[in-house]
């Protein structure tokens, strides 16, 4: 599955605040937009998807705040219904 993610710096924890459209907002702890930020980023969603780290891969927009991410490893329909669950 590929997702739009806005990604939220400075935030208190890492967390999916929402979503608006397609575009998953997530905070995350780190302070910019950089390679840490990223490697946060997957790991986190990782996490959230139930994923490993390795199955998340940013395609597009590694030092944007607006990136295109895939994610492998479940069945596209298990990933359709946590996305579902995003407010």
């Amino acid at each position: 599955m590929i997702i739009r993610v806005r990604v939220i710096p400075n935030a208190g924890e890492n967390e999916v605040v929402g979503r608006i459209g397609s575009v998953v907002r997530v905070k995350v702890v780190t302070p910019e937009v950089s390679v840490a930020a990223n490697n946060v980023l997957i790991g986190y969603l990782a996490e959230f998807f139930e994923v490993k780290p390795k199955s998340i891969h940013i395609m597009r927009g590694e030092k944007a705040r607006e990136k295109t991410v895939q994610i492998i490893g479940r069945s596209e329909d298990d990933l359709k219904r946590v996305m579902d669950n995003i407010p």
